[in-house]
């Protein structure tokens, strides 16, 4: 699994553990839908720290709690 994918199923997995929809995520984040959107569909594979960080504040949650998970474990290679 990629760090992109990694992300892309946590924010899932946050959404419906607090029953939130990626919309309601965007607005809670002050991120915008297209660009959620795009992280989640798997379009954009590298969301940016600063971007993860705005989740985890809309969430209420720290980067460590947003990556202090197994979805984060045995990662692929990124340098090719």
């Amino acid at each position: 699994m990629t760090v992109g994918e990694a992300v892309r199923l946590r924010i899932l997995e946050l959404c419906r553990e607090r029953l939130i929809t990626v919309n309601k995520l965007s607005i809670i984040c002050g991120i915008t839908q297209s660009t959620l959107h795009n992280i989640v569909s798997g379009r954009n594979a590298s969301p940016t720290v600063s971007t993860v960080k705005k989740i985890c504040d809309g969430l209420e949650i720290t980067l460590k709690e947003f990556f202090d998970t197994p979805l984060f474990d045995n990662l692929e290679q990124e340098i090719r």
